[in-house]
């Protein structure tokens, strides 16, 4: 008796059934690529930026409650903070808190005077265009040599340096930079002291 062996041999796939799954394997492919880009982007942007919902109105005219910040947080790392930054930073007497944001008035070294509705750095009177109007308190302020002496905009209701003191340098998030929402708000936050105070 003879013995026949088959052997079954799968039709192939039509072409377009192998173009399909090309297709699918490629479209997986690119969304994995996509979704590793995010993740890389989105970190490595946490890495030198942070954003910032403005809460209060302690810092009017030149920022409104709902203002969203984009802050830099490499500002510091490579440069020094200056007179007229706007800082965003750990609130002094309870650093769990959420971020504060203030103007940097004193530098380490420098002597703040309030009097009469001006504010002196080192006896030099600050012109300051960005209040809203001039503070109605008084007093004098040593500023240490690891932190910085800060004010809102909106003198006379904001909780800041004249209040509850010094902001340690070590506090400082980062350098508010752009004002990015809403949309009619958009800026950018570079205004410094015109008067610069001399040591």
């Amino acid at each position: 008796m003879d013995e026949f062996r088959s052997e079954v041999i799968p039709d192939s796939p039509p072409e377009e059934e192998q173009n399909r799954a090309g297709k699918l394997r490629r479209a997986l492919v690119d969304v994995l690529e996509t979704l590793l880009i995010s993740l890389l982007l989105y970190f490595g942007i946490n890495a030198v930026s942070a954003r910032i919902r403005v809460e209060s109105i302690s810092m009017l005219p030149t920022l409104e409650s709902g203002n969203y910040v984009i802050v830099n947080k490499l500002a510091y790392r490579f440069g020094k903070p200056s007179r007229g930054d706007i800082v965003v930073f750990r609130y002094p007497p309870d650093p769990k808190r959420e971020p504060y944001i203030k103007r940097v008035i004193g530098l380490p070294g420098d002597v703040v005077r309030v009097s009469g509705g001006v504010v002196y750095v080192n006896e030099q009177p600050l012109s300051e265009p960005y209040i809203s109007a001039p503070p109605d308190y008084e007093g004098i302020w040593t500023v240490p040599e690891d932190s910085l002496f800060v004010l809102g905009d909106n003198r006379n209701r904001s909780s800041d340096s004249h209040s509850w003191g010094m902001v340690p340098l070590k506090n400082v998030i980062g350098k508010a930079w752009i004002v990015y929402w809403p949309p009619q708000d958009w800026k950018i936050l570079d205004y410094h002291i015109a008067v610069a105070a001399e040591n």
